[in-house]
């Protein structure tokens, strides 16, 4: 069974609802040629909480598109974006890609909220040589709206019911770079049912990272969420940059639900800082938070078949003033492999923070 089409998650409801069961092989990344894994963990039990739940999108704001995949262009999302709200899209009954000739941006005078919903049918592609979607509150191209740019509460971007795919940010290093599919840096950000297909950044360098994802700053410290979603998970499906082949942060909590890793590569060299004659890079595979105090929760997640040419290859977390957390609960993290260094006891997990990680109801081997 292909998974072209993402199963929707309204908002409102318990994620529990949209659960797509397609049985063990797509959960192993043992799929037929042509198919995309689904999104998520669909055996994932983990409790959602209201924050971290779909918005409803019943009534948008603007819609792309008038009912024709060629009415869903390039322009009409990115100008969709710029203008903000609750934005969701019409491009008929069928799955449609849209190739993003420009990155789409967020203006953070248009919040305080934006919602970008696929609707299960839509997938934004880079086209291999550009980030999709960005937003940064300390941009001064993108409108500052405060004096304190690096701890606001707006805009809070949603995005759901999307897959992202082919996103590239290398060369976009404003604010440090990352985030080949999505940047954020500034007010809110989560993730719900969607999906992350090889999406890249920088291959090269200490502390970039974030293949798909890379966020910065978020308002008074609260955690990103990242729910009933994939990053790879098949042969050649999978996300890549120097560090944190999915994800990537610095000084960042996450909290990740119901979700599927597999097949992502920090493909850097000589580590974090740079051993002598290296570019540095090279650690976590999947998942790559640096920074003071932050944490780190899974729950219902599989992470599975990274790797990392240095450390972590599941997971790197370093919390420098050793104040950070890590909670895995009812996950599994199998298979992936790390080069270099690991901590011992925890495969695939390098870890510095406060006592050892918490590990609950998981598998880790």
């Amino acid at each position: 069974m292909c998974a072209e089409r993402v199963p929707r998650s309204r908002g409102g409801g318990s994620l529990g609802l949209v659960k797509w069961r397609i049985g063990v092989l797509a959960l192993l990344g043992v799929l037929a040629a042509g198919c995309l894994p689904v999104a998520g963990n669909p055996d994932g039990t983990a409790s959602v909480p209201a924050a971290a739940q779909a918005v409803d999108t019943s009534h948008p704001t603007r819609v792309i598109g008038t009912g024709t995949p060629a009415s869903c262009t390039s322009a009409a999302v990115v100008n969709a974006v710029a203008l903000g709200g609750i934005i969701t899209f019409s491009c008929g009954p069928n799955p449609v890609t849209i190739i993003l000739a420009a990155t789409a941006k967020v203006v953070n005078s248009t919040g305080p909220q934006i919602v970008v919903d696929g609707g299960g049918l839509v997938t934004l592609s880079g086209g291999g040589v550009r980030r999709i979607l960005y937003m940064d509150t300390c941009d001064p191209a993108q409108v500052w709206t405060t004096s304190h740019c690096q701890d606001q509460d707006s805009p809070q971007l949603t995005v759901q019911n999307l897959t992202f795919v082919d996103g590239n940010s290398i060369g976009q290093d404003y604010d440090g770079g990352g985030g080949g599919a999505i940047f954020v840096r500034g007010g809110r950000f989560k993730v719900v049912n969607s999906r992350f297909f090889r999406n890249t950044c920088e291959t090269t360098g200490p502390d970039i990272g974030g293949g798909a994802i890379r966020v910065l700053s978020q308002s008074q410290g609260l955690p990103v969420y990242v729910v009933h979603s994939t990053f790879g998970g098949a042969d050649g499906q999978g996300n890549s940059c120097s560090n944190g082949g999915a994800l990537s942060s610095i000084g960042v909590s996450w909290v990740v639900l119901n979700s599927l890793f597999g097949n992502n590569t920090a493909v850097g060299t000589g580590a974090n800082p740079a051993r002598s004659g290296t570019p540095g890079g090279g650690s976590g595979g999947a998942i790559y938070l640096d920074g003071n105090t932050f944490t780190l929760t899974l729950g219902g997640t599989i992470i599975q078949d990274d790797h990392a040419n240095e450390g972590g290859g599941a997971i790197f977390f370093v919390s420098n003033d050793r104040t950070g957390t890590l909670h895995i609960d009812g996950s599994t993290l199998r298979r992936n492999p790390n080069d270099g260094f690991q901590t011992a006891g925890y495969p695939g997990i390098f870890y510095l923070g406060q006592g050892n990680p918490v590990v609950t109801s998981s598998t880790i081997q």
